[in-house]
């Protein structure tokens, strides 16, 4: 199979980059899978893709079977290269197109539902808050406004890790193992097709 990991944190050093990521590279590393890391922070400093960039990026998504998406949640979304990402890469035409049912309205038809999609978010707040107060609504926009339109409900699987800059390191462990153990999953999936 054929990963592609797109990260969106600028600081090498975070959790999302050195933990996350590297956790994924090196698992599916051992396991001899084919993987491509689109680094959204160390190729576009502004945010504004060229037209090679966003043809690029759109092979790399065509090309993937699967794809890992791994960004930190500010101010109740994902850093702004992600964002941007979503923006200029899903677009219509190329992630979904609109099917017409009257004259006024269409609804999405997902171009890219074979694709195995898995979102890793980090947060620095707790759950609590984030799951009553807010009502969970980074990941309730993903999944209703970003992913249905470009992948299909069923396709996609997001995982919060929270508190990040305040758990213990043998809690950032923890949250590591999930991650192994999502691709464990992921790699079962492959053999059983």
């Amino acid at each position: 199979m054929k990963n592609l990991i797109i990260i969106g944190h600028p600081d090498k050093k975070s959790f999302c980059y050195n933990g996350i990521m590297k956790t994924i590279q090196v698992f599916l590393k051992q396991n001899k899978e084919e993987t491509c890391v689109i680094d959204l922070y160390k190729e576009n400093i502004t945010f504004q893709f060229t037209k090679d960039t966003i043809t690029r990026y759109k092979e790399l998504i065509t090309w993937s079977d699967r794809i890992y998406i791994i960004s930190p949640v500010w101010w109740f979304r994902c850093t702004p290269a992600m964002e941007a990402f979503f923006d200029q890469i899903f677009t219509p035409g190329f992630a979904y197109k609109f099917t017409p049912v009257t004259k006024v309205y269409g609804y999405p038809t997902p171009l890219l539902s074979d694709k195995r999609v898995r979102t890793y978010l980090t947060h620095g707040a707790p759950a609590l808050p984030v799951l009553t107060m807010y009502l969970n609504s980074v990941k309730l926009r993903l999944i209703m406004g970003v992913y249905s339109f470009v992948f299909g409900w069923f396709k996609t699987k997001t995982r919060q890790f929270w508190s990040v800059p305040f758990v213990s390191q043998n809690q950032r462990m923890v949250y590591l193992e999930k991650v192994k153990e999502d691709i464990r999953k992921y790699l079962k999936q492959q053999d059983n097709e």
